[in-house]
């Protein structure tokens, strides 16, 4: 007996809320990327590497240089993170 496969189909909307509030994720971010997700941020030297954690919806949260810490503020906003790749 084979897996059936469900032909479903999602709005680039509805993929963007789901998850929203309850899941997030971590990404290396380079400092000359920054402006274009964190348009609040300072101007940085280019070539600096860092750390962002963005809501399920690709809602920007958390910049640091710290990688611990955006585990640290998914824990702290009661967030599941996951891995993209």
């Amino acid at each position: 007996m084979g897996l059936k496969s469900l032909n479903t189909s999602m709005s680039k909307n509805d993929l963007a809320r789901f998850g929203a509030g309850e899941f997030g994720y971590i990404r290396k971010i380079r400092s000359e990327d920054v402006s274009r997700c964190f348009p609040e941020a300072p101007d940085m030297d280019p070539g600096i590497d860092l750390w962002a954690l963005f809501g399920a919806d690709g809602t920007p949260i958390l910049l640091t240089d710290n990688r611990s810490s955006t585990f640290y503020k998914a824990a702290e906003d009661e967030l599941k993170t996951v891995s993209l790749h």
